[in-house]
């Protein structure tokens, strides 16, 4: 995932009910995997910018002094601009990009 190059909005925007619901004809199991997908988009935005952020740390005992890093505060930005997680994780279901399954169904059918 490439979230530099996404087209995921930035700010609030409202979506269709209708395109949300038609992969699953339900609207709750939509946003369940909506909201799944988004905590893992999270996760490894969150892993990536703590590994950027790590690369600027200094490690001194004294709490008296504090180093102001431009570098470690231009990250931080870039970070903060990008599109929320749920508006990615939005975005990659309307454009078909995420794959889900029901075990629950397979389950039965099996039985």
């Amino acid at each position: 995932m490439d979230i530099k190059k996404t087209e995921a909005p930035v700010n609030t925007v409202t979506l269709d009910r209708n395109k949300i619901d038609a992969p699953t004809d339900n609207i709750y199991k939509a946003i369940s995997v909506v909201a799944k997908r988004a905590t893992q988009i999270n996760s490894e935005i969150k892993k990536e910018l703590l590994e950027k952020l790590d690369e600027f740390a200094t490690y001194n005992d004294s709490l008296d002094e504090i180093f102001e890093n431009k570098e470690q505060i231009e990250v931080s930005k870039f970070y903060e601009k990008l599109p929320k997680p749920h508006s990615l994780a939005a975005q990659e279901w309307l454009e078909n990009k995420i794959y889900y399954r029901n075990t629950k169904e397979e389950e039965s059918e099996e039985i």
